[in-house]
């Protein structure tokens, strides 16, 4: 006699699902969803353009994260449903279908779970991803556009809106730098987790011998900061150039010389910024990442002399953290997680999340052991 059991998987889901619920506080959640939605109602809201903008962002991240919750509950007591169809009607198709349906809620929840380990005091917040060729000449900038694209296809399979706000083309293949925001719940925290070194080795296209070449590539990430003006930066402290902003093979792209670079001279921090239309905005929007560069650098550093204090001095996790391979075996590797995946071609193309959840994990074991 047919019969379909997951009675012991959706329990042990639940189980999972009841410890997630405790840790978001869904009452906590709707009560701050009322709060802000009041004030988005505000027919002055508007009077003050950034604080609307704080508000709006706040209330569409609880309400993202509301609904989350709420669908994969909704999701669980239809499961069941479908379990027990399934038996009534001894339908094979029916009993696929739930198989495939815990499967994909098994997933959501794991994702789930692994952001109620984000609780950083910047998790929250948009991620701001530079990435940097290193060296390999043109497999390095070539190496670098494959990274950018990898985020942004990622980016693109969540839904989540992506602001380019600077690219630096290399004369040959690829970028030599590029900078850009995703704007999604928790970003900062589920990013930060790919910042470090990135490593390729493969058959460089770019050589006649058909030799192996090993390239490198830097992602940093960065949260956005509202406002960072707790950092005051001296004005001789700045240099301050204008450009033309300029596309592949050096084309222009504005008529105007819109775009900005500061450079700081006591710490060497470059920030460029071409994104916006006119010079003043991308000046602007320069001084606000390059103060929230400093602020975390300060706070890094604090973080660094408490450490030194204690007695307790240890690495960084950053340096080389990733290494893709394709040739011979087609392998990407997490170095300090040892997650890894035998298609490179899926993970170019955006497959990062249990990479991202591997290394969430990772993170969160370490700092509870330090």
């Amino acid at each position: 006699m047919f019969e379909l059991d997951l009675s012991a998987d959706i329990q042990a889901l639940r189980h999972t699902f009841g410890d997630i619920r405790e840790v978001v506080d869904v009452d906590t959640l709707r009560a701050d969803i009322a709060r802000l939605s009041e004030e988005a109602g505000a027919p002055d809201l508007w009077d003050d353009p950034e604080q609307a903008q704080k508000v709006t962002s706040a209330l569409s991240h609880k309400q993202a994260d509301l609904k989350r919750v709420t669908e994969v509950e909704r999701r669980l007591d239809d499961l069941e449903v479908l379990v027990e169809l399934a038996n009534e009607m001894q339908d094979e198709d029916s009993a696929a279908e739930a198989r495939a349906e815990l499967d994909s809620l098994t997933q959501t929840i794991n994702q789930l779970e692994v952001q109620t380990l984000l609780d950083g005091e910047y998790d929250e917040r948009n991620a701001i991803i530079t990435i940097r060729s290193g060296a390999g000449g043109d497999d390095a900038t070539d190496f670098a556009e494959m990274l950018m694209r990898m985020y942004l296809r990622w980016a693109e399979q969540h839904g989540y809106p992506v602001k380019v706000m600077d690219t630096s083309y290399a004369e040959g293949a690829g970028i030599k730098s590029a900078t850009f925001e995703i704007t999604a719940p928790y970003a900062f925290g589920t990013l930060s987790v790919e910042a470090g070194t990135h490593r390729l080795a493969r058959i460089s296209p770019f050589g006649s011998a058909d030799k192996r070449q090993t390239s490198f590539a830097a992602v940093e990430v960065i949260p956005l900061m509202e406002e960072a003006t707790e950092v005051e930066i001296p004005e001789n402290d700045l240099r301050v150039d204008v450009f033309r902003s300029s596309g592949p093979g050096g084309q222009s792209v504005n008529t105007t010389d819109s775009a900005v670079r500061l450079t700081h001279l006591p710490t060497g921090i470059v920030i460029s910024m071409q994104n916006e239309k006119s010079q003043i905005q991308n000046r602007a929007a320069a001084m606000r990442l390059l103060q929230t560069r400093l602020l975390l650098l300060q706070k890094e550093e604090e973080a660094a002399k408490k450490k030194e204090l204690a007695g307790n001095i240890t690495a960084s996790w950053g340096d080389q953290m990733r290494s893709y391979f394709l040739y011979g075996q087609q392998l990407v590797k997490d170095l300090r997680t040892g997650h890894e995946s035998g298609n490179p071609a899926s993970v170019f193309d955006g497959d990062l999340d249990d990479f991202i959840s591997a290394g969430i994990r990772w993170r969160k074991r370490k700092d509870d052991d330090d």
